[in-house]
């Protein structure tokens, strides 16, 4: 256990000795927080839209179908352009399905909102790693991979304890959901300041 946290420590003292790498995993942090509240609390706002469980079920099963070609769409731009600016797509999109939920009102808005949602989960997850893949140093990959995953495993902290205080503020869990907008445009913002700061470090 000791020599684990030795090895994590270390991890982290590389991780932010390449600053590009560290501002991405901060970025990272912030917007797949968001990702994966999405998904985890989507049950309990369908439920507070009044739709009932079988068809909440197969909206999250319809979710996963969509997501698996979605994520070969999204390597398909990512080569024809780059994995950066297929992973601002997703980011967006994801921004665009939280200001979005302020008008959810009906089955059909929840059925659009999680078809969105299922085009670019998949993609986003993939492409963020393999994003982070050619930031590394090669030598270095399973280190870095290793503190990347430990990272993800501690998704969703954020999200659920934001959208927990907004829903109770408001008694409205559409307008709880808006509120992780906060965590992709926080991810956003830092993403999208990562050449800059890159060039910061080469001067």
């Amino acid at each position: 256990m000791v020599d684990s946290f030795k090895r994590l420590g270390r991890t982290l003292y590389h991780v932010k000795q390449h600053r590009k790498i560290f501002w991405f995993l901060v970025a990272y942090f912030f917007y797949i927080d968001g990702v994966d509240t999405i998904f985890t609390m989507a049950t309990a706002i369908g439920k507070d839209l009044g739709i009932e469980t079988t068809m909440l079920m197969l909206v999250l099963l319809m979710v996963q179908l969509i997501a698996f070609p979605c994520s070969i769409l999204y390597g398909w731009l990512a080569q024809k352009t780059s994995n950066r600016l297929a992973i601002l797509v997703g980011i967006i999109i994801y921004l665009f399905i939280c200001l979005d939920a302020l008008r959810l009102k009906s089955l059909a808005d929840f059925w659009v909102l999680a078809i969105l949602v299922g085009t670019s989960q998949g993609g986003l997850q993939a492409l963020s790693r393999s994003y982070f893949g050619q930031l590394i140093p090669k030598d270095s990959s399973s280190e870095f991979f290793g503190f990347y995953n430990i990272l993800g495993k501690f998704s969703a902290i954020l999200g659920p304890v934001i959208v927990g205080f907004v829903t109770q503020l408001t008694n409205k869990s559409t307008v709880g959901a808006a509120s992780l907008s906060i965590l992709f445009l926080i991810g956003l913002i830092i993403f999208l300041m990562l050449p800059r700061l890159t060039q910061e470090t080469s001067d």
